[in-house]
């Protein structure tokens, strides 16, 4: 028998699932991904709605460690009902947690940990000030006013995490990450803008993330629920901002973003010149990750300051995981840059 820990992956055929899938036995675990689309990081085909496959996987193997990344996103919101938002995200989420928590004979183990990959759209309305306010701070501190169905069933799908937590003592470490989607963005009035690449490259400095990032921050939470460290904990998975938390930069970035790009990154206006790039006019929020860097011990390789000192010497300046996950869209329904290919 294997002594190698095993690590159950939902959403295995989507852009973190199968970027964890991919990583998972470098790092010495044995993975199992699950989706209810087949795929070749896909071990088993079936839905976290449904127990009587949930309960089969954990009668038969000795699952470690779940990492939950199935979800509908926002995409999703123009092509399936809130109530399919409801299933997957918040009744899904919660009969994975009872299947993987139970102490059922014929259980295979006890669970080390529970990663809840969530959102920072959670945090909905609270990002938004209009213009003529400064942006807005975002940490672990901000209470979340969700703005649309998906904010709401995965904030509501992390309120299930904290009481089994309660409930049962099993690790469980929520992960609200930024946006990591290779796709292009899925507002029409950014994506006309400027560039694509110039566009995430810019948001690597308030509300991106590499999914190379999200994944070391995925096994971060693992390894400090094993240790002991973390038993329970919300955590902002952003890059790293270059942008200090004071009235001056928050105003500034309202005011001319692109001055407070060249101020927090001395350079950086050489080498967006250089590639003919523009900066934003105005940027509306910042997500602080902090936390999870202090915390989860996280060590992000890809931020906005790498970016630039890459893209200056002529590098790729995403993971080399980016590639390999490709872009995979959402679902078959024809709704513009998130389809399916």
């Amino acid at each position: 028998m294997s002594s190698k820990p095993t690590v159950l992956v939902t959403g295995s055929a989507g852009h973190l699932g199968r970027a964890l899938m991919l990583t998972l036995a470098d790092q010495g675990y044995i993975a199992l991904g699950i989706d209810i689309n087949a795929s070749d990081t896909t071990t088993l085909v079936g839905s976290i709605t449904n127990t009587t496959f949930l309960s089969h996987i954990f009668a038969s193997h000795k699952i470690d460690h779940v990492i939950h990344a199935a979800t509908l996103h926002k995409p999703h919101v123009g092509s399936h009902t809130k109530d399919d938002f409801v299933q997957t995200n918040i009744a899904g989420t919660l009969a994975l947690l009872e299947c993987a928590t139970s102490t059922a004979p014929g259980g295979q183990g006890v669970l080390k940990s529970f990663v809840y990959v969530s959102t920072t759209s959670a945090f909905g309305a609270a990002l938004s000030p209009t213009r003529g306010q400064p942006a807005a701070w975002i940490d672990e501190d901000v209470a979340p006013v969700p703005k649309n169905i998906y904010g709401a069933t995965k904030t509501a799908a992390e309120d299930i995490c904290w009481l089994v937590h309660r409930e049962k003592g099993v690790p469980i470490v929520v992960l609200r990450t930024s946006r990591f989607f290779p796709e292009e963005d899925d507002d029409e009035a950014r994506r006309a803008a400027m560039g694509e690449e110039n566009l995430k490259v810019l948001e690597l400095a308030y509300r991106r993330v590499d999914v190379a990032d999200v994944v070391g921050a995925c096994m971060c939470a693992m390894e400090k629920a094993v240790g002991g460290e973390v038993r329970w904990g919300r955590y902002i998975i952003s890059a790293p901002t270059p942008f200090k938390r004071d009235g001056e930069t928050l105003r500034g970035l309202d005011e001319d973003a692109g001055r407070m790009f060249r101020e927090a990154v001395p350079g950086c206006g050489e080498v967006f010149e250089r590639k003919g790039w523009r900066f934003l006019k105005r940027v509306d929020r910042v997500y602080d990750a902090s936390r999870a860097v202090e915390e989860l011990g996280w060590k992000p390789e890809y931020t906005f300051e790498k970016a630039v000192e890459r893209i200056s010497k002529g590098k790729e300046w995403r993971s080399p995981l980016t590639f390999r996950v490709g872009k995979l869209g959402y679902h078959a329904v024809s709704t513009g840059v998130y389809t399916t290919r």
